[in-house]
């Protein structure tokens, strides 16, 4: 850097032609500097202004916008969870929705365990390394690259199954909808990128109002509901509640282990309520102070929220005969009149709100439109945990470094890109279809639970054998017997969802989970292998060249080829010379003529090129420079128009490109670029002036204080 910093002031130097000192040095920034442009003020508008470092503590969130931010997707899985639920029910005909209460107090349970397993692993892993962190401090490292692979697979289809649950659930307001799904959620994904770009604490306090409406939606809708049936003796009545329910054939009236293993299959889909359980113990930096203790709190709100909602709309979906069918299993409706329906109803939450508010037309649209948003906002909780879990693999040398960096809002930048190009192709693949998405779902947040489980009982065993204080001992054997009891129902699950799902669609999340942990293991075996190589290891490496051959590339002979070998020359190596490319016979004779009558004393050499290419013959010329000895080093210099629009860049430079590129392959070849602002470059330097110029005096004052120690 200092070199290439000396080697700018040279060049603005050689370049005074009158200007006072203090123009001269306020144009070094230009080098720095891409000004204000368009697309820079674009990304101003769409981001927002950049935030230092130093700003980080102003992101942090408060409990009351931690929930909606981190809670958002388990408290929208309530939305869909039941859906899934009887849509496989449906194939055992109308007696499988018997059934659905048991499904839902299982899954409730199941919450339950897990919301309490995970506030053991907030206290315990409080840094935001979740599932990660817990698995390979105590397991391994292999046992953490499961668990991440799964986690970041999860968190991209997360995105998929609720973006594409909303347009969904939207289709009951917007028809048109019906047939463009996939496009029409893959937009949102974008704009759901671009919001979390400016980000956590901005998106989280704009996708707060939305997450708490639906809370109410739901709450209020449930308690309303239970309310006219219960109290009010009302009877309500769902859409499809005097229509009758054929399962395929085959299926109907399954009984013993068939029915075991259709319940079984219907508990797996009614497990996607738990996603998102997870992302708080990843987000836990993200809180404000006491960070463990605020994480914990709001994961505790989280699992009693999304019980009381889960349980409440599979109640009421009970008590009001909601029926659903599973199109692509083969079962199907028998209505009133005798005739079949092959086509799926509407969702569940789109037949109890018409069936509460039957009399109340805007408690039916805020039910609706509640739903609809929040499952789009459900994405926005993989978009704080996907980049988050990335930086933290990228830190570890799993992922490309760039994970790690956090953007002009202080937001992982690269992490929300990548997740959602993932997620906007998924909904394309599968054109925005919740049953064929959700088949793919959960098998990667069990595995996660599962690992992370089993994580946590080694941790508190091996810190039982060294702890004294009978308090302590205490409070960590109730740990220990919470995430034991988390594994073992976890474990459970697990199994059930491979068995069910597997040849519905869930080999295909397991076989993405493995190209993502070989993968990964391949770019740290990559990491690995370049710092082994670039690390210094003698004496040998610190040798100073022995010889130093300095070639000054030259097209024509103007300002920027004066500029470039003036300063070869002040660099004084053991020989100069400059090299020209006779392309054009006139052209080159021209060229030799006009710097024999300079007399810049550097001899001038013509290479022949019989195919009329520049790049070949002088990447030729240089590298019979290079000698055999290891100490010598031929230097070339190549002069480069600085520009001042993006699209004079296309007109400029290109085959000093495409040389630069290939001499960084020669061993013992170096390039230096010497840079020649064009008069667009000065304009757009006087536009950065103007817009900031404080910014300017103060990098004005630094450049002349650099030269005048030159």
């Amino acid at each position: 850097m200092l070199a290439r910093h000396t080697l700018l002031l040279s060049a603005q130097v050689l370049e005074r032609t009158g200007q006072d000192h203090a123009d001269d040095a306020s144009a070094s920034k230009s080098v720095y500097c891409s000004g204000v442009n368009i697309v820079d003020g674009l990304k101003r508008v769409i981001i927002g202004r950049k935030l230092a470092s130093t700003q980080l503590g102003e992101t942090l969130l408060p409990k009351r916008i931690a929930l909606p931010v981190f809670a958002s997707d388990a408290l929208s899985s309530v939305a869909y969870a039941p859906d899934e639920i009887l849509l496989t029910l449906s194939l055992a005909g109308l007696a499988g929705f018997a059934f659905s209460w048991w499904v839902g107090l299982a899954v409730a349970l199941v919450m339950l365990v897990v919301v309490l397993s995970y506030r053991q692993n907030v206290h315990a892993y409080p840094s935001g390394g979740g599932d990660y962190e817990v698995a390979t401090v105590n397991i391994g490292p292999n046992a953490g690259l499961v668990v991440a692979s799964a986690l970041l697979v999860d968190y991209i289809l997360t995105v998929a199954v609720s973006v594409s649950s909303g347009v969904q659930n939207a289709e009951a307001m917007l028809p048109f909808l019906k047939g463009h799904e996939g496009p029409v959620a893959a937009g949102i994904i974008f704009l759901l990128m671009l919001v979390n770009l400016r980000g956590i604490r901005e998106s989280g306090t704009i996708f707060a109002i939305p997450t708490y409406c639906f809370m109410i939606a739901v709450i209020g809708m449930t308690v309303w509901g239970l309310t006219r049936i219960f109290i009010l003796g009302q009877a309500l009545h769902s859409p499809t509640q005097d229509w009758s329910v054929v399962g395929p054939s085959g299926y109907d009236n399954l009984q013993g282990l068939a029915m075991a293993a259709l319940l079984a299959r219907s508990f797996s889909s009614g497990c996607a309520a738990l996603t998102g359980v997870e992302a708080i113990s990843n987000g836990v930096p993200s809180f404000r102070e006491p960070k463990a203790r605020n994480a914990s709190t709001t994961l505790a709100l989280l699992g009693g929220i999304a019980i009381a909602m889960l349980f409440g709309i599979i109640t009421l979906a009970n008590l009001t005969g909601v029926r659903q069918i599973d199109e692509r299993g083969g079962s199907y409706f028998l209505l009133p009149d005798g005739s079949t329906s092959h086509h799926e109803a509407m969702t569940v939450m789109g037949q109890l709100s018409h069936a509460v508010f039957n009399n109340f037309p805007p408690g039916l649209w805020f039910v609706i439109t509640c739903t609809m948003i929040i499952l789009f906002l459900a994405a926005n909780t993989a978009f704080n945990g996907f980049p988050v879990l990335g930086s933290i693999l990228a830190r570890d040398g799993y992922l490309p470094r760039q994970m790690h960096s956090r953007g002009d809002r202080l937001a992982y930048s690269n992490g929300i890109v990548v997740l959602a190009v993932a997620a906007i192709s998924l909904v394309l693949i599968f054109n925005a279809s919740v049953t064929a998405l959700i088949q793919l779902y959960v098998v990667g947040v069990f595995v996660s639970f599962t690992v992370s489980q089993l994580g946590m009982m080694r941790h508190w065993s091996r810190h039982l054998i060294t702890e004294r204080d009978p308090v302590i001992r205490s409070r960590m054997k109730k740990s220990r017997i919470i995430n034991g009891i988390g594994f073992m129902m976890t474990a459970t699950v697990l199994i059930i969802v491979l068995v069910s799902k597997f040849l519905h669609g869930a080999y295909l999340a397991i076989i993405a989970m493995v190209v993502v942990f070989l993968v990964m293991k391949a770019i740290r075996r990559h990491y690995e292998a370049v710092s082994e190589e670039v690390a210094v290891t003698d004496a040998s490496e610190r040798l100073i060249p022995s010889r130093v051959r300095a070639v000054v590339m030259v097209n024509r002979l103007d300002k920027p080829t004066v500029r470039a070998v003036m300063y070869a020359k002040a660099t004084h190596p053991n020989t100069l010379e400059a090299v020209t490319v006779a392309v054009d016979e006139d052209a080159s004779r021209e060229v030799f003529n006009d710097w024999e009558t300079m007399d810049f004393g550097v001899p001038l050499k013509v290479v022949a090129s019989p195919y009329r290419e520049v790049t070949t013959p002088f990447i030729d010329y240089v590298k019979a420079l290079r000698s055999d000895n290891p100490r010598e080093v031929v230097i070339v210099y190549i002069p480069e128009y600085v520009v001042g629009h993006w699209w004079e860049q296309m007109l400029h430079n290109q085959t000093a490109l495409l040389i630069r590129t290939r001499l960084h392959f020669i061993n013992g070849v170096m390039v230096t670029s010497v840079p020649y602002r064009l008069s667009s470059s000065r304009h757009q330097l006087e536009r950065l002036r103007a817009d900031h110029p404080s910014a300017w005096r103060r990098a004005g004052v630094a450049a002349m204080h650099a030269e005048s120690e030159e």
